[in-house]
């Protein structure tokens, strides 16, 4: 009922009010009679209405604010969504470049360390049989300086052999380092990307927690108000 409508029952009761007055007044008490009867059936008809219309107004209210929180809900989730989807395709992009970068840093520490120590460093003493070798062989002592150089060909032989087990051995450390390290730099990234996980979940949450609380805050007080509401037309 509009505030117009409302306006003519308060007057039409306020008329029926006079009249019963009028008829005490005459004593005409049966016309009062049916004038009180009368005012009572409508006001409590009119009570009945406003507290049915009350209650309909608070039910739209309170579905009103249920939808305004759920709507509000559903957008900070939609917000979220695409923040972590974001977050995932950030921190993917990251570990595949560093990725990448490791490996193209490997093709470059393999081409540097393959060209340090082309040339094996032998041994004082294989030199010296060299020398002595090639002193023999510019003598014409051909039988001994190929002694000699049989004793320098064996023991070169060893020499190699040693020098590339050193060599492969220390290429295989430093092979090892270079894996620890990178191994490590991966870690941190891994690491880092974990914790601004976690600190977007903790900030997710937080984000969640008020919106729930403002709701559950707005909704005490419409639940206040509704009382008093209620509390006032049953005492009228």
């Amino acid at each position: 009922m509009n505030p117009i409508e409302e306006s003519a029952v308060q007057d039409f009761l306020q008329i029926l009010e006079d009249h019963r007055k009028n008829c005490e007044q005459s004593g005409k008490y049966v016309e009062a009679e049916i004038a009180k009867n009368r005012f009572e059936d409508i006001k409590q008809h009119e009570e009945c209405r406003r507290l049915e219309s009350m209650k309909a107004r608070h039910i739209a209210e309170k579905l009103g604010l249920e939808e305004a929180n759920m709507l509000e809900f559903q957008q900070l989730t939609a917000t979220w969504e695409k923040t972590n989807a974001d977050f995932e395709r950030s921190s993917e992009n990251s570990i595949e470049s560093m990725k990448q970068k490791h490996c193209e840093e490997w093709e470059e520490f393999q081409k540097r360390i393959l060209a340090k120590q082309l040339k094996p460093k032998f041994s004082t003493e294989l030199l010296n049989y060299r020398k002595i070798q090639d002193h023999l062989a510019k003598a014409k002592d051909y039988n001994e300086a190929h002694k000699v150089k049989a004793k320098a060909d064996k023991l070169e032989a060893l020499d190699m052999e040693r020098w590339l087990q050193k060599r492969q051995e220390g290429i295989s450390q430093q092979e090892e380092n270079w894996k620890q390290q990178k191994q490590q730099e991966m870690s941190a990234l891994q690491k880092r990307i974990q914790t601004n996980l976690e600190a977007q979940k903790k900030q997710r949450s937080l984000e969640f927690d008020r919106l729930n609380q403002r709701y559950q805050n707005v909704k005490n007080e419409l639940d206040a108000q509704h009382k008093l509401e209620r509390l006032r037309i049953e005492r009228q």
